[in-house]
């Protein structure tokens, strides 16, 4: 447990059964009434966003996650096979976990992949990735296959690799 005052961004909180990751937050406090924290949360298994705002000092649960580095392997079915660099362990990760980011994921890759009780929750990607042959918007000067650098939270370019 812990109060409204300790949250952190990606910090992910137990709220009703589900978890939800803060997005954002912001320490108000007016001149008349008490202080309080508005939060955005993400729904780490829905991915649905919302404004939630909480007296300061309340208690919230925070949720045990376990982040861990993986390396990237292969698909199978609908199946995405990491590898745990420490142990060589290879979990399998739906797709519907993996999300968005199956569209930048490359074969060797490290990602970190966050669990909650031994079921991955979602995949964190770098800040940006190098592809050939994605679908994206790009200046005039750039030629079909050429490599480019991708923003993997917006899929935005970012230059040439």
């Amino acid at each position: 447990m812990a109060t409204t005052n300790d949250l952190k961004n990606g910090m992910t909180l137990n709220l009703d059964g589900q978890l939800w990751n803060v997005v954002e937050f912001q320490h108000v406090k007016p001149g008349k009434g008490g202080a309080f924290v508005r939060t955005k949360l993400k729904n780490v298994l829905s991915g649905k966003v919302v404004d939630k705002t909480f007296n300061a000092g309340v208690k919230v649960d925070v949720a045990s996650v376990d982040k861990r580095e993986m390396q990237y392997l292969y698909r199978e079915g609908n199946d995405f096979v990491f590898m745990d660099m420490t142990d060589y362990d290879q979990p399998r990760v739906p797709a519907e976990v993996v999300g968005g980011a199956a569209n930048y994921l490359l074969e060797e890759q490290t990602v970190t992949i966050a669990f909650n009780e031994g079921t991955p929750l979602y995949v964190d990607l770098p800040a940006a990735v190098e592809l050939v042959g994605a679908q994206i918007q790009v200046p005039l000067f750039i030629s079909t296959g050429e490599k480019v650098k991708v923003d993997t939270r917006t899929g935005q370019y970012l230059g040439r690799a």
